[in-house]
């Protein structure tokens, strides 16, 4: 388990309060994801949709870069 969880409703980071998903947190994703990358998109697309629901006032743009923008 990681200390690098969100924090809701902000979607901060719980181990460093870095914007959630920190650095940290997409590198371990990666790991964990690493044979099944869709997964991961599907994954973080619905933090994106929960995301989007919790901070209305935030760009779409922005939390779409945030969370799947790091994608390859």
């Amino acid at each position: 388990m990681t200390t690098h969880s969100p924090v809701l409703p902000i979607w901060t980071c719980g181990g460093c309060g870095a914007p959630w998903p920190c650095r940290t947190r997409c590198n371990e994703l990666k790991a964990e994801y690493e044979d099944a990358p869709v997964s991961l998109a599907l994954y973080l697309g619905s933090c994106l949709v929960a995301a989007t629901q919790d901070m209305a006032w935030a760009p779409a743009g922005l939390l779409h870069r945030r969370f799947l923008g790091w994608l390859p």
